[in-house]
Formats: C-alpha cells, sequence, structure tokens
C-alpha cells in the first residue's frame, strides 16, 4: 500500500509478505501524541534485532536507509510508549514480538483470508473482517 500511494515510488519490487507500518500510542481521545521526549535511537542499541527488522518493518521507500528510517519511527512515536514500553530496544522488540506472535501477525491473518500482497483492490471491510476475530482488543 506504501509503494501503491506514496509519490516516491518504491525502488524493489515489493516483498510478497506484508510488513510493519508502524507502532504508535494513541491517546485516550484518539488521537496521535508524537515526539514526547527527545531521546533519540543508538543504531547500536538494536543491532541484534537489525535482520528482523528489515524483513518485518523494512523502510520499502529506500532499503539502505532502514537505521534512519527507524529512527524517525521512534522518534516521532517510540517515545511517546513510556513507560508502557521502556526505551528504544524494548520498542523495537515489541514490534517483532507482536510480529511473530500467530495472534498478531497480520501477514498471517490476511493469508489465511486470502488477501496476498499483491496488485489488488481490496476494500477497508476486507481487510476488518481478516483481521477482526484475531485481534484482542483491551480497553
Amino acid at each position: 500500500a506504501v509503494c501503491s500511494s506514496n509519490p516516491t515510488p518504491c525502488k524493489d519490487p515489493p516483498d510478497k509478505l506484508f510488513t510493519v507500518h508502524g507502532l504508535w500510542p494513541s491517546n485516550v481521545n484518539g488521537s496521535e501524541p508524537k515526539k514526547c521526549k527527545t531521546t533519540i535511537l543508538n543504531p547500536q542499541t538494536i543491532t541484534n534485532l537489525i535482520a528482523q527488522l528489515k524483513i518485518i518493518w523494512p523502510n520499502v521507500l529506500n532499503r539502505k536507509a532502514h537505521v534512519r528510517f527507524w529512527r524517525k519511527e521512534w522518534r516521532r512515536h517510540g517515545t511517546c510508549v513510556y513507560p508502557t514500553i521502556a526505551d528504544d530496544m524494548h520498542y523495537f522488540s515489541t514490534v517483532i514480538e507482536m510480529y511473530i506472535t500467530k495472534k498478531q501477525n497480520v501477514s498471517e491473518i490476511l493469508s489465511k483470508a486470502n488477501i496476498k500482497p499483491e496488485k489488488k483492490f481490496r476494500t477497508r471491510d476486507d481487510i476488518v473482517n481478516a483481521i477482526s476475530p484475531s485481534i484482542d482488543y483491551k480497553k
């Protein structure tokens, strides 16, 4: 979807799996907090996670700038999840954990509903109906 809707086209062919678009906190009123603290991502902190992150949360617009992309995501969204998520390592390992668990692996959930990453239009309802039974809403 990012490759199809972005003014800057993806340089690589699309992956054959759905990838993470982001992990954002939200306020009770539904708004997204942004840039909450001035903590900067230190790439050495997540060195052990980089191989997995390149697969599940790639920078699809520039495959050579993954760390810059993750740094932006951390600064914009990750810094707002404290104290639920303690730091950058916890933020990125949470993304990996959410992706690889069967309950929240959106790629696997959509695949079971015969929704594949291909250039085929899907309605919002198609996506919601496929994902909703697998999501545990805790409010």
